[in-house]
């Protein structure tokens, strides 16, 4: 997911690979701070409340990426000074101010640590936004969902000839040759396929949606087997971002209920019957 989540390489706990030293003698809570030299805008009320080219990006063990800002880069006549105050063990005494623009009153959307620790040191100066008070946020001029963007973290999706059966309450659900295999940082690989190759009979949509900042917003089906429902465990993306624009129309089974039977090579493909 991230340098310090998932099975990235300072997430301490599920690390994928193999460091050629010890982090034993490293912190156990770990920043990492980077120039980030996109420019990221916020929007609220109407109102532009960050524009910068100047923003750090504040890795941070357990937590995704954080954008901190020049306060320069904020609407100063938006932002109103409050008492609330929270600490860090790791970067220190944290102050806030609340966003007024147009009609919209955020209390506390924005921090800063006036006299950082040492190891937070870059940050001083800066400023962070809670993501989800503010009403759009933009990358370049590319409208960003969900989260951050964090530029150690990528999609990929490869045409493949594995053969590919899900089965579902004793039953084969789908089944394919072509499949589309999406590998992401930090995830297992994803094993989309075409609609044509599903049982879309037994697929019923969901109201469910997620957002993912690198593919898109996904819609569910629920799959009725015999007697059996299992909620939300198909999902697919109609419009995908760039980065996983093929797999457009497909569609990816997973969840409990499900199983999944990858054959790695031509040979371990099960006999055409007769």
């Amino acid at each position: 997911m991230t340098l310090t989540l998932g099975s990235g390489p300072f997430s301490r706990k599920s690390a994928a690979g193999r460091l050629n030293f010890s982090l034993d003698d490293a912190p156990e809570h770990i920043l990492y701070i980077e120039h980030y030299p996109r420019r990221i805008r916020a929007t609220i009320g109407g109102q532009t409340v960050l524009d910068t080219t100047r923003a750090k990006l504040l890795h941070e063990t357990a937590h995704l990426p954080v954008l901190y800002a020049p306060l320069e880069d904020l609407r100063e006549d938006l932002l109103e000074a409050t008492d609330h105050a929270t600490h860090c063990p790791f970067k220190g005494d944290a102050s806030y101010y609340t966003v007024r623009a147009g009609d919209r009153t955020e209390e506390n959307a924005v921090w800063y640590y006036p006299s950082p620790l040492d190891g937070a040191a870059p940050i001083e100066g800066h400023a962070a936004l809670y993501w989800d008070r503010m009403d759009a946020w933009f990358e370049e001029e590319e409208p960003v969902f969900g989260h951050l963007r964090d530029p150690f973290h990528r999609v990929d999706v490869r045409e493949s000839v594995r053969h590919v059966r899900i089965e579902a309450g004793g039953e084969t659900v789908a089944e394919s040759d072509r499949p589309k295999l999406l590998f992401e940082t930090g995830l297992p690989v994803r094993y989309y396929l075409p609609q044509e190759d599903v049982r879309t009979d037994l697929l019923h949509p969901t109201e469910k949606s997620s957002i993912c900042p690198y593919k898109g917003t996904a819609s569910y089906w629920s799959l009725e087997v015999g007697s059996e429902r299992l909620e939300d465990v198909a999902f697919g993306y109609s419009e995908p971002l760039p980065e996983a624009l093929a797999v457009a129309g497909h569609v990816c089974l997973l969840g409990d209920g499900v199983t999944t039977e990858v054959a790695e090579a031509a040979s371990e493909r099960p006999p055409v019957p007769a």
